[in-house]
């Protein structure tokens, strides 16, 4: 049965982002349809963490049945964990089977957003808005407080999941600290994770990326050496 491909991009972010558009094309020519879910629709303004995961179900609704592999960059890859553990009650025939997380931000609505302080935090859940850049649409734009709020809802530690994981994180991410997804795959022995001399935005490592990618969507993942070689 072919393979699906979504990849979530990460955020302020969109679907025509460097990395998404890298493996677009490079699963594209390996007859492996990819979409792309666009989190900033239909308002980038009212970004929840729980309309992300809408997104995923009706994105995941249109594929054909089947495994389906998720890519998600940042942001996008706490909502990946996210989306393959909440499928179980999703009556679906397409089947995330296997993540793939890019500098994940596991740790996402469990500390400050965007580092902001507490008085930080006060003024944007009293006004209901913050101004942060997007660099997707290359401007500053209103965000309402409600993503952080729902966020808080979500907590990727929790999660119990036993499908192949895939992690790809800059040593040198100075947005998502390297021990957040070391704390996260310790005990856990279906992620293995992989440290690049990278940032965060992992541009410069995309080939090695690649590399490990295409072999891991190749994996027959019932197989007790799924994660050999």
């Amino acid at each position: 049965m072919p393979l699906s491909v979504l990849y979530l991009h990460g955020f302020a972010s969109s679907v025509r982002s460097s990395k998404a558009a890298f493996f677009a094309d490079r699963l594209a020519a390996h007859g492996m349809p990819v979409v792309i879910p666009d989190f900033n629709e239909p308002a980038f303004e009212h970004l929840t963490i729980t309309r992300m995961l809408d997104q995923v179900r009706e994105a995941l609704a249109a594929l054909p049945a089947g495994p389906t592999a998720a890519i998600g960059s940042s942001l996008g890859a706490f909502v990946a964990v996210h989306a393959a553990a909440a499928q179980a009650g999703w009556d679906l025939r397409a089947r995330i089977d296997r993540l793939i997380l890019l500098a994940p931000a596991l740790d996402f609505g469990r500390i400050p957003f965007a580092n902001l302080g507490d008085a930080a935090l006060a003024r944007w859940k009293e006004s209901g808005r913050l101004d942060v850049f997007h660099h997707a649409f290359g401007r500053t734009m209103p965000l309402h407080y409600g993503l952080y709020e729902d966020a808080g809802r979500y907590d990727a530690a929790r999660l119990s999941l036993d499908l192949p994981i895939l992690i790809f994180h800059g040593t040198r991410d100075t947005v998502v600290d390297p021990q957040v997804p070391t704390r996260w795959s310790a005990g856990r022995p279906n992620v293995r994770i992989t440290f690049l001399d990278d940032d965060h935005q992992l541009l410069a490592s995309l080939e090695t990326i690649w590399e490990a990618t295409f072999r891991f969507l190749k994996i027959d993942h019932t197989s007790a050496d799924a994660f050999s070689g």
